[in-house]
């Protein structure tokens, strides 16, 4: 009987803990749901960033807004409020014109660049904005090729002189493993609508035409992008092709010298220049980080959990993991 009783107080433990979980999960999305036919369409999860204040200022000044940008730039990577780091930076520029207490935005930036539309992307979205507000762009340790993209979007441009920026390029790659499958008797079998289908097939030689077209996309995207440095930066498009804009990463001193950046210094002379552009002398500075929510603690612990029952060893845990046959902004270094 003691037995029957315990098992009894320990599966309506379990229970209300199970409801509880799923009560806090739901407050935690901060669920909208709406009803469409008969189903429930996606829940939405609130928008928004918390502010933590990193200079302390006059309030009737204002505020600058610190937004980062780190790492390499792609939709596929996830983001703390949205679906992928794009959304989240969407988020955080909205988040800041709404806000007639923001002045202006500093964004904060460590990054080595991405994929091509995702860097288009910011960069479209930092151009609207300034048009608005002021963005001083300021880049940390690296801020190369597709992160240097988005700076052409900015109201000024800053980095360190030790900063690596530049890199004004583009790059696509896939590998070739025609004759690893010839050494362990593997051989790629491949029906096809048209020529140029398998184009990236590892498992054979590229022809000619195919390596024609390829480079002619790699063209067109480097196009737009010497295009849009030499029109945010006022300098000629041909004199550009023809020196830095051949791929190579510039230190900030070089970058400066080569008129990329408007400006040496480091982060507080950021926070500076955007009190002075905004005319806000005197404003708190305030960095954009992600919101607490019951959600994000789940999320924090599915993630610890899933990293506790897997041991990895990875020589290159650090570097990015680039996805054959997609188009980059990206410094040759970081190609597989």
């Amino acid at each position: 009987m003691k037995k029957a009783g315990c098992a009894i107080v320990v599966l309506c433990l379990a229970l209300c803990a199970s409801i509880f979980v799923n009560g806090l999960l739901l407050l935690g999305l901060g669920a909208k749901s709406t009803v469409h036919g008969g189903g429930f369409t996606k829940i939405e999860r609130p928008k928004t960033f918390d502010e933590q204040v990193v200079v302390s200022g006059d309030s009737s000044a204002g505020k600058i807004a610190v937004i980062p940008l780190e790492g390499i730039i792609a939709y596929g990577a996830s983001g703390a409020l949205g679906d992928s780091m794009v959304e989240d930076l969407k988020a955080a520029f909205r988040q800041a014109a709404e806000d007639p207490s923001i002045k202006a935005v500093v964004m904060s930036v460590d990054s080595p660049g991405g994929e091509v539309t995702a860097s288009d992307a910011i960069y479209h979205e930092i151009k609207q904005f300034s048009h608005r507000k002021p963005v001083v762009y300021y880049i940390n340790s690296i801020g190369a090729s597709g992160a240097y993209y988005a700076a052409c979007g900015a109201s000024w441009v800053m980095c360190n002189e030790t900063t690596f920026t530049g890199s004004i390029g583009v790059i696509i790659s896939t590998l070739n493993y025609r004759e690893l499958f010839g050494k362990i008797g593997l051989q790629s079998v491949v029906f096809k609508s048209g020529k140029f289908k398998d184009l990236l097939n590892g498992a054979r030689e590229m022809t000619p035409e195919e390596q024609e077209y390829v480079q002619s996309l790699v063209m067109q995207s480097y196009g737009k992008f010497v295009g849009i440095v030499a029109k945010a930066r006022k300098l000629d498009e041909q004199a550009l092709r023809d020196g830095v804009a051949d791929g190579r990463v510039l230190s900030g001193a070089d970058a400066f010298q080569a008129k990329l950046v408007d400006q040496l210094g480091y982060i507080e002379d950021a926070y500076a220049k955007a009190r002075e552009l905004a005319d806000a002398e005197g404003a708190s500075v305030v960095l954009y980080k992600r919101s607490f929510s019951f959600s994000n603690l789940f999320q924090i612990f599915g993630e610890s959990s899933r990293a506790s029952t897997k041991v990895q060893l990875d020589l290159l845990a650090d570097a990015p993991q680039l996805k054959p046959g997609r188009v980059y902004l990206l410094p040759s270094f970081f190609a597989p």
